[in-house]
């Protein structure tokens, strides 16, 4: 029986993410004919035709994505390996690239590289920060170890789950309605008639109540949307509530949406994680929305990556700093 070369599987997965051959070959830092060649002959050892090329770029065949599908977790594999070898030399060492979103940044990252450093400091970390579906890309390509992510309710309908990936929960993220005593217009109106009616009980120079808050109470309001999937999750709550949001300011930074909050420029949506390292100013208040809003935190790595011994010190660093993701929303 032919053997499957593993640099084969990786030479599929970068024509399929390339959708060309040159563009495959490029991100393997290769050339199209050392491609196309290795392509050949491995289509004439194996008996199967792996891809199919045409003017405007080059797909897979059936055959062909079976074994790109291999490729991630193949690769991890061979990392787990490579380390496994190392700690039998005695040596301690390896490296994960860790991707999350921007709230994340503030709260869960760092007590996760602080975790990784402390229990394993030969372990070489690095982090950048993406949304969810731009760490996810970069995991498909082997270019991070571990991504934390976030999905909403409904984000899973009609989306077919990626079998080289494995997802698992580390808690629910609520969100919270933050709004201002100086918002102006219908807003201020808006705001002022939720407050006299006495949601939650906290006076209207700031604070945190304790009831949720129906959004439909702030149909009038001008809003500050978030980045574009947070934006469309705000449009479809709202949509649920009777009402189509005015959204009137744009920014995925909570610092900024809260100090526009402030100023009585808008009300807004913002998640717990956002607000637990964000200044809230006198007059801004915090209050509870529908626990069924919420979005639920998450930690996605290639199929048998936990495998590799510093991926799976990373993931225990996760797991130990999900605990952030419980307790009140600040005041």
């Amino acid at each position: 029986m032919d053997e499957i070369d593993p640099q084969l599987l990786r030479v599929l997965r970068a024509v399929a993410d390339g959708g060309s051959i040159t563009r495959g070959a490029a991100a393997l830092g290769s050339s199209q004919p050392a491609v196309s060649q290795l392509l050949a002959r491995a289509e004439e050892r194996l008996g199967h035709a792996l891809v199919l090329r045409g003017g405007r770029g080059a797909t897979l065949t059936h055959a062909g994505q079976v074994l790109a599908d291999h490729a991630l977790h193949v690769q991890a594999a061979l990392t787990a390996a490579r380390e496994d070898l190392d700690a039998v030399g005695g040596l301690s060492r390896g490296r994960v690239r860790l991707a999350g979103f921007p709230s994340a940044s503030s709260a869960l990252v760092p007590a996760v590289l602080a975790r990784l450093a402390a229990t394993a400091p030969g372990v070489t970390t690095t982090y950048v920060e993406v949304e969810p579906p731009e760490a996810l890309e970069l995991l498909r390509a082997g270019e991070v170890d571990v991504a934390l992510t976030f999905t909403y309710v409904g984000d899973e309908v009609g989306a077919a789950p990626d079998p080289g990936l494995v997802t698992r929960a580390l808690g629910r993220d609520p969100l919270a309605l933050v709004t201002s005593a100086g918002a102006s217009g219908a807003a201020g109106a808006a705001l002022a008639g939720v407050r006299s009616a006495g949601t939650g009980g906290a006076e209207a120079g700031g604070g945190v109540g304790s009831a949720a808050v129906d959004l439909a109470s702030h149909s009038e309001a001008r809003w500050i949307g978030g980045c574009p999937r947070c934006r469309g999750h705000l449009l479809a709550s709202c949509a649920t509530a009777g009402f189509v949001p005015e959204i009137v300011l744009e920014t995925d930074n909570a610092a900024a949406v809260v100090g526009l909050v402030a100023a009585g420029l808008g009300v807004a949506l913002l998640p717990r994680l956002a607000l637990a390292t964000t200044v809230i100013p006198a007059g801004v208040r915090v209050d509870p929305v529908d626990d069924d809003l919420a979005r639920r935190v998450e930690v996605v790595v290639a199929r048998g990556a936990e495998r590799v011994p510093s991926i799976r010190a990373a993931l225990d660093a996760v797991r130990s700093a999900a605990h952030l993701l419980d307790g009140p929303l600040p005041r």
